[in-house]
């Protein structure tokens, strides 16, 4: 007798689910124009996520592969320390040769290296009047002294005129090239007009504007001058460090024949060190990244489920009538509710489909117009359909509610 009233109770709880998905399956249908605007919404939440979160995956690979490759083609060789005699500070070991570069320059594996010196900390600077009347009488600048090759060791972009060569650096020029802020704080914009600065009390003629450098950018605050001019005019003894750019795979290799190319009778009075690029700096980087890019695509996400649920609750109160004429004929609150959640998770659900697709393909497009590698969790396009099935149902929890709490005897006023 358990058993059989069992089967039939299952009997009907099958009639009645079938009964309320056809329900919410025609009121889902009913107004094509307003499904396809609400799932447009949907669609449009999960698609932001969906493409926030795999940009976010890829821009963090990106930023990976560049700390990677940081470390894998760059380092720099400098002479060993070791305390003054006298007891004020340190001096080095040996100094480094003047043909550094080209020493440097001999070995295989290397594509770009340049010599790297502070000349003075603070050195002062003035424009003529005439240039430029309203530009201060004079500050202070970092003074520079670099060989030919850094500019390309360090990845230097120019905005304007161009770097000094070997000849300005054999011929000891007066030629300076001005970091892009130093410009700026000097009111120079222009190098067409044979723009001169003094530097202390001596006239160098402005040859080029730096933009960006992807190493040693202090030299953007700064005046740069070739290492022949320093040595001239303002004593440089010895350029203070080499900077280097190798190939792939050869770091290894250039990292021990640098001190023997530098000093050969005496390596072990160079140091080599590599760029500082350490995990940490990288993890937090690619951690800001994903973080923002979260936050994104939560926004995103919320507001497809505030529009699900707006015109969930739209249709709920045009609906009055029809759900009063339902609960008259023996409708429970529970049907009510179920139909209304079941027809936003359908709506959720079709969102979760189209935004999954749009934003994989927004995904692939943006990767391919910025030269990268996409990189998206499989997971995350697969549970879309899901996640949005599930933003739908909770949307429509309040209009549900709603909906179930309204009693026949209410829905024959309204009408």
């Amino acid at each position: 007798m358990t058993a059989r009233r069992a089967t039939r109770s299952l009997r009907r709880w099958g009639t009645r689910r079938r009964t309320l998905v056809d329900e919410a399956a025609d009121g889902v249908l009913a107004r094509p124009a307003r499904l396809a605007l609400t799932t447009f919404g949907a669609a449009l939440g999960i698609a932001s996520m969906i493409a926030t979160m795999g940009l976010a995956q890829t821009a963090s690979n990106q930023v990976s592969r560049r700390f990677d490759e940081v470390a894998a083609t760059e380092l720099s060789v400098q002479p060993r320390m070791m305390p003054n005699p006298a007891g004020t500070g340190e001096q080095s070991l040996a100094p480094l040769p003047w043909d550094a570069e080209l020493r440097i320059g001999r070995l295989a594996g290397v594509v770009a290296s340049g010599t790297f010196s502070t000349v003075m900390p603070q050195v002062p600077v003035r424009t003529i009047a005439a240039v430029d009347p309203t530009a201060p009488a004079s500050l202070g600048l970092p003074l520079i002294a670099t060989s030919s090759g850094l500019f390309e060791a360090v990845d230097a972009q120019l905005d304007a005129g161009r770097v000094f060569d070997i000849g300005h650096d054999e011929r000891n020029d007066p030629v300076v090239v001005l970091g892009a802020r130093a410009a700026a704080r000097l009111r120079i914009n222009r190098i067409d007009n044979a723009t001169t600065v003094f530097l202390g009390d001596r006239p160098f003629a402005v040859i080029g504007i730096l933009g960006s450098t992807a190493r040693h950018t202090e030299m953007l605050d700064a005046a740069v001058i070739p290492n022949g001019t320093a040595q001239q005019l303002f004593g440089l003894t010895s350029p203070a460090s080499v900077q280097i750019t190798t190939a792939q795979g050869a770091l290894q290799s250039v990292s021990r024949q640098a001190p023997i190319a530098l000093a050969p009778g005496r390596p072990e009075v160079m140091q080599v060190s590599a760029p500082t690029t350490s995990t940490t700096l990288r993890d937090r980087v690619q951690g800001d990244v994903d973080i923002l890019f979260l936050i994104l695509g939560a926004v995103a996400l919320l507001a497809g489920a505030v529009g699900i649920a707006n015109v969930t609750l739209l249709s709920v109160m045009e609906r009055v009538s029809e759900i009063g004429l339902r609960r008259a004929l023996g409708a429970t609150r529970r049907d009510i509710g179920g139909q209304f959640l079941l027809e936003s998770g359908i709506v959720g659900t079709l969102g979760g489909l189209l935004g999954a697709s749009a934003g994989v393909l927004v995904t692939l497009g943006v990767s391919v117009n910025r030269s990268w590698t996409p990189v998206l969790d499989i997971r995350l396009a697969l549970g879309a359909p899901v996640l949005g099935a599930l933003i739908g149902v909770l949307a429509g929890a309040y209009p549900s509610w709603r909906a179930c709490r309204i009693e026949p005897i209410t829905a024959l006023r309204a009408g």
